[in-house]
């Protein structure tokens, strides 16, 4: 495996205060995939156990200033932007591979080794959590702890979007489309398109000032392919990879916390029921604040992200 890194004096846009940025190249070792380099911001102690944070749509790494700073007390923590996001390489989709779950789970694992870390707690938002949950399942004797933000495992998203509720999640279905016209619609009117997703899914508006929420926007419409990419796999080998491991009885060993918004209610579905089928171990919390949840509400978040890293 092959693993370089340097400190990135360079990387573009707002970043989180007291954290050090490195370009890490990881090669996660997964068939067809020649690896990337990896934008990754790096704070607490050197020593300390190490926790990964990994974030979601239509953000990068930056969704985690708050918590990170918190966190980065008496741990080490690494935000990476995930590949195809943020300031990371985006590799052109040249296979269903390039960006699975799979794959994108394996560059989080091979970027926590090439910073001196074999084992690490991991938390996801949204499309990071469904990287976190392909790590846990891949990668068990790498993830000690694990925790997802307001998202469903794949196979369940699929199964509980059915009539006019599923209107919510238009984008799931748009960005499932073969290469070509998605792409071409969301970069005919980019900003819109993603502005969109942070104004409907933030109930506190302030939680996302301006000079962040120009930071996702020039982000996203800089990764239309990829981020299109992230979301068709998602509907195709994603769904392959966690429907085989479904029928295969595996699930999550690792302590595992959810957050999650009221959708079982909205779209009439038990959600901690769908989660424990997945995880065991399982702590699932209903929150009251909006979808960007680290961001509305780090102090929740981080509480309780320190009782999953207490968990024996």
């Amino acid at each position: 495996m092959h693993r370089t890194h340097r400190e990135n004096t360079e990387a573009p846009g707002p970043r989180i205060d007291g954290f050090t940025y490195h370009r890490v190249k990881v090669d996660g070792d997964v068939d067809g995939d020649e690896g990337v380099a990896l934008n990754v911001a790096v704070g607490g102690p050197a020593t300390a156990t190490p926790v990964v944070l990994l974030h979601g749509f239509p953000q990068t790494h930056l969704m985690w200033r708050h918590v990170a700073a918190e966190l980065a007390v008496d741990h080490r923590v690494i935000c990476p932007d995930l590949r195809g996001y943020g300031a990371s390489d985006k590799p052109a989709a040249v296979s269903d591979a390039t960006y699975s779950k799979r794959t994108m789970a394996a560059d989080v694992v091979a970027l926590a080794r090439a910073l001196g870390h074999e084992r690490f707690a991991l938390a996801g938002h949204d499309r990071g959590a469904l990287v976190a949950v392909r790590a846990g399942l891949d990668h068990p004797d790498a993830i000690t702890h694990l925790a997802s933000l307001d998202v469903l495992p794949t196979p369940d998203m699929w199964e509980v979007m059915h009539g006019t509720s599923a209107a919510v999640g238009f984008h799931l279905y748009l960005m499932a489309q073969p290469p070509g016209l998605p792409e071409r619609m969301i970069e005919a009117s980019a900003d819109a398109f993603f502005g969109h997703f942070l104004d409907i899914w933030t109930r506190d508006p302030a939680a996302v000032p301006d000079d962040v929420r120009a930071a996702y926007l020039k982000a996203s419409r800089e990764a239309v392919p990829s981020i299109v990419a992230d979301y068709r796999a998602s509907a195709t080998v994603d769904l392959e990879h966690d429907t085989a491991d479904r029928r295969a009885g595996r699930t999550l060993g690792m302590p595992v916390t959810v957050l999650q918004q009221d959708w079982g209610a909205a779209l009439g579905f038990d959600a901690a029921a769908r989660w424990r089928a997945w995880a065991p171990r399982l702590t699932h919390r209903t929150v009251s604040c909006g979808h960007f949840m680290a961001e509305e509400d780090p102090a929740g978040v981080t509480e309780a992200l320190r009782a999953l890293l207490a968990t024996g």
